[in-house]
Order: structure tokens, then sequence, then C-alpha cells
């Protein structure tokens, strides 16, 4: 199930248009993150890195530019994603098959030592809250003290009757950056699914989400109760560190 390296680079540019339509300020969000990860890594050699949810590549590629010497794990169970992330950002990662919030995913790691950051981006707002905070609880115990999650998704307001204000913020914003002029994200899979080089990741990716349900809208939880679970998971400190509309990163720190 090999992709060719011109056709692998061809659907990660079409992935990254595509997702500028549904994470505000991509870009600056992928800046944050990584920011966040060389604060906390500063000085330490061969810092670990896990990507939870790592799609094709994008954060891991660029966490790689900024921390060369860091060594990074990312995680998917989308397996025609991981292949395109394999075959455009080789050397960015290390790329593990596992369903995160699955019995036995921080197994399927094959870490050696403790985490120094944790990082996801639009990749766990799926997650029921009772996985997430069972996910949450698993990182805790992979991160080193001082360690740090740093999560950029979608939170609404934890005020419902403002949610309608910080989502056409978001999408205004988007529109401005020209995020809305490229194709949806329904768009993407169907072009992706008539790919002869993409026909059989394609057909393993839908028995995998047929098996395992899918990845649905989730529970869409404000980033009070993100920060809640977080606490109750055993991290210490929790803060967002930059938000637009409903879009923000949220970094949650191990005690020392």
């Amino acid at each position: 199930m090999g992709i060719s390296m011109a056709v692998a680079g061809m659907w990660v540019e079409r992935w990254e248009r595509q997702q500028q339509r549904y994470a505000v300020d991509r870009e600056e969000r992928f800046t944050v993150i990584t920011d966040v990860v060389e604060y906390v890594t500063a000085g330490r050699p061969r810092p670990l890195l896990l990507d939870l949810g790592c799609g094709p590549g994008s954060l891991a590629a660029r966490l790689v530019d900024r921390l060369p010497d860091a060594e990074i794990v990312a995680a998917d169970m989308d397996p025609l994603l991981l292949e395109l992330g394999r075959t455009h950002h080789p050397d960015a990662a290390r790329y593990v098959d596992t369903v995160i919030g699955a019995d036995g995913w921080t197994d399927d790691l094959g870490l050696d030592r403790p985490l120094d950051a944790a990082v996801s981006t639009t990749a766990l707002h799926y997650l029921p809250e009772p996985v997430l905070l069972d996910t949450y609880r698993r990182l805790a115990t992979l991160l080193r003290p001082g360690g740090v999650l740093v999560n950029g998704d979608h939170f609404p307001p934890g005020d419902a009757s403002c949610a309608g204000i910080t989502a056409h913020v978001g999408r205004r914003r988007a529109e401005r950056t020209g995020g809305h002029a490229h194709e949806d994200w329904h768009a993407w899979w169907g072009a992706a699914a008539r790919d002869p080089e993409l026909t059989d990741l394609y057909a393993e990716r839908a028995r995998r989400h047929e098996a395992h349900g899918g990845n649905g809208p989730g529970e869409d939880l404000p980033l009070e109760r993100h920060a809640e679970l977080l606490v109750a998971a055993g991290f210490r400190h929790v803060a967002p560190v930059w938000r637009f509309g409903d879009s923000a990163v949220l970094a949650a720190v191990m005690g020392d």
C-alpha cells in the first residue's frame, strides 16, 4: 500500500490548504504550540515529543523544523494519513498506528523514557468525556515532571448562548485570510478515494472507522471543562496561551 513521493506531496499540500477552512489562524496555532514546546524543552538534549492524532505529519514537520534535535513519536489511527506522513515527512517522526483512547494504546507508542511534551491539534475533540479523561490520565503518567500537554482545538464558550458568536468570529477570520477559498473536508476525502494509489488505504480507513464508530463530532466541551479534566488527571497548572474565536491553545503542565 505504498504511495509515491509525488502523489504524497500533492495530497499533503491539498490537505494543508483544506485544513485552513477549519483551524482559525492554523499556522499561528502551530507556531504557538511550538513556542510552548520550545520553552519547556530549552536546554534539554534530545527532547521526546508525542504528536496525538498526527494526520499526515503537519505539526510534527513544523516541530522538527524548529527543534531539530527532538525525537517525535506521531500517533494516529488513519492508515491513509499515516502513509502520507511517512512518505512526505519521513524524517519528521516515527509514525505509530494506534487508536488514541483504546485499551493499551500507550503501549503501542514504544516509548523508552518519559515524554517532555505531548501535543495535539484539532484531534482530541471527538473523544467522549470519559475517554478524554482517561487519555489525559494516561498522558500524565507518560510525561516527566515539568512536562507539558499542549492542545490546540475548537473549544466552544462555557456560556452556550455565546457559541454562535465565537463560531462566527472564527469563520469571518478564515474568510478574511482566504481559508474558505479551498476545498472542504468532504471534497478532499472524496477526491482521495478516487486516486488509484490511495484506493486500498482508503478502503482500510473506511473499515477501521466502521469498526471503531468513526470520529464523531464529540461533545464540544468548553475550554474550562478541559481544564477541569486535566487537573483531575494530575496536571498541576493549566492555562490557555492563545485564543481567537472558538480556537484556542491550552497548555497543561505536570508538577515538578
